[in-house]
């Protein structure tokens, strides 16, 4: 999926550090996954919810923290509408009224927030309609200046396994196919046994999991793997 607006997840975690792991690991799994229908993302997270205008609210580090999208399936494209407390939360809906903007490089923070705003304005423009090529386009432009200046880096392995677990109801036995008796599942969320190659392979082929994330290195009780 092709994710814009990252600077609200960054600028949040910034003021919420305990935000940081869980939103750098939806983030991970989100960006790498070929969500092409509600029923893609239930599967992945058994609880997020779904309102009107194809807007998707996440559960971020248990129910502390929401987070919501607004998504286009067809398109695979996605944007962080909003990330806050439970208190703070609402189904964000506005429209901007704001003239239409020139499509050109994004070169400032200026540059950045108008071209955020006009995503906005275009987001539920009809499929294959000029409002929705402008909206492609636009999209592109944004994620090239905040692959430069907002950038994600992936998370722990470790981290993110937990996460995916979590996020899906998965038990440690349901890691057995993949990583071997619970024992070893054990020995490896526990961080006394590292991660093998012909596990990673057998976490991406079975969970579906980015195996970018997987074998990154990550600290074991008392070494780095």
């Amino acid at each position: 999926m092709r994710i814009i607006a990252l600077s609200t997840l960054r600028l949040f975690w910034k003021k919420h550090p305990d935000a940081e792991m869980p939103l750098r690991n939806w983030y991970a799994e989100a960006s790498r996954a070929n969500w092409r229908t509600p029923a893609d993302i239930k599967a992945a997270y058994r609880n997020a919810s779904f309102t009107a205008n194809n807007r998707v609210v996440f559960n971020v580090k248990g129910n502390d923290y929401r987070l919501v999208v607004a998504v286009h399936y067809d398109r695979g494209q996605m944007y962080v509408r909003f990330v806050g407390a439970h208190r703070q939360y609402d189904t964000i809906n506005a429209e901007t009224k704001e003239a239409c903007m020139d499509l050109k490089p994004i070169r400032t923070k200026k540059d950045y927030q108008a071209a955020l705003a006009e995503a906005e304005r275009l987001w539920d423009a009809p499929a294959k309609s000029p409002e929705a090529d402008r909206l492609d386009v636009l999209a592109m432009l944004i994620e090239d200046y905040e692959r430069q200046h907002y950038s994600i880096p992936d998370p722990d392995p470790i981290e993110f396994l937990l996460h995916v677990m979590e996020s899906r109801g998965l038990t440690r036995k349901d890691l057995t196919p993949c990583i071997g008796p619970r024992g070893r599942v054990s020995d490896i969320l526990n961080r006394t046994r590292p991660l093998t190659l012909e596990m990673i392979r057998r976490l991406v082929d079975k969970l579906n999991l980015p195996a970018e994330v997987l074998i990154q290195p990550y600290e074991l009780q008392g070494k780095a793997a």
